[in-house]
């Protein structure tokens, strides 16, 4: 009798014990599922970016070089930071910056300003077919970047383009597509026809956050729809255009397809026309992979830094 007793007791005992047990292995459990979904992403992540840039840092940091006569097979010597020194000293990287910080200066501004117009009037509640709109505007960005580089190829090449013959049938003048002070202008011009629709997505995305009782306050204080979109939907949209911003300028700093494909088309685009034409001549034409690897390494530490240094900024006014 006495030993049923004590069995009674402790099994309850031993069964509360346990519990917790069990429950923090859930709770262990619940917290690896986030982790396993992410999982596709986080591989690659690392196979696709993380590796091939510190395979780019490891091979920076050597050169070929010859021995004697140069008749032998050439040696991979350990260099250092020499690449790096060699970039800090080359003045066709900083004609190549020059030129894609005014190619910015150009394009950012109008992709931006149209974006943001765009967005407000699918917003604004004059606008109907609001689905059929954001589709047509999203639609040159799922174009492939080459077709549309070809695209547009074709229409700025003066023997096969009707745009020239179209200006001048409405008497609108001639544009000369072949003046070398044009060629920002034409390729920032494939810029903002492929990337405004993704702005647009950004942008229209976090005006749909913005609660509807400030559009009714607003309406009542007497605002009109300019007057609402200015002082109202702007200022919280705030962060979504500086996203947009840092985005395009990141874009900007990777121009590469479309200098590349106008190449044949248009004059004044040479081969070191920006930074990543310059790094892919040197790796592609000269051979020279440890030399282009260091100017694709010193390229991204830059856009990483500008962009640390923008949203950091943008932080710190914001107040988070």
């Amino acid at each position: 009798m006495e030993a049923q007793v004590t069995d009674v007791v402790v099994a309850p005992a031993t069964a509360t014990l346990r519990r917790p047990q069990r429950v923090r292995r859930a709770s262990r459990l619940r917290s690896l599922i986030p982790y396993l979904f992410l999982s596709p992403a986080i591989v690659l992540f690392l196979l696709f970016f993380v590796l091939p840039l510190g395979y780019a840092v490891w091979q920076s940091l050597f050169r070929l070089q010859r021995d004697g006569l140069g008749l032998g097979a050439p040696k991979q010597v350990f260099t250092g930071l020499s690449n790096y020194q060699h970039v800090l000293s080359d003045p066709v990287v900083y004609q190549g910056l020059g030129r894609v910080l005014l190619y910015s200066v150009l394009q950012v501004p109008i992709m931006l300003g149209l974006a943001l117009l765009l967005a407000l009037l699918l917003d604004s509640a004059v606008i109907r077919l609001r689905a059929f709109f954001r589709i047509a505007f999203f639609l040159p960005h799922i174009i492939p970047g080459v077709v549309g580089a070809l695209l547009w190829a074709f229409l700025y090449n003066p023997q096969f383009s009707p745009v020239p013959q179209a200006l001048a049938a409405l008497h609108l003048g001639v544009v000369n597509f072949q003046n070398p002070n044009l060629v920002l202008l034409l390729i920032g011009n494939i810029a903002v026809w492929a990337g405004t629709g993704y702005q647009v997505l950004i942008i229209f995305s976090s005006l749909q956050a913005v609660p509807t009782s400030l559009y009714e306050a607003s309406s009542l204080d007497g605002c009109s729809e300019w007057q609402t979109a200015w002082f109202i939907k702007v200022p919280l949209i705030f962060p979504a255009l500086v996203l947009t911003g840092v985005l395009a300028i990141i874009g900007a700093l990777q121009l590469l397809m479309e200098p590349l494909l106008l190449q044949t088309v248009l004059n004044g685009i040479t081969s070191n026309f920006t930074p990543n034409m310059y790094m892919y001549q040197i790796a592609t034409g000269g051979g020279n992979y440890y030399y282009a690897a260091a100017l694709s390494v010193a390229l991204a530490l830059v856009t990483g830094i500008f962009s640390f240094s923008v949203l950091r900024l943008v932080r710190r006014k914001a107040g988070v």
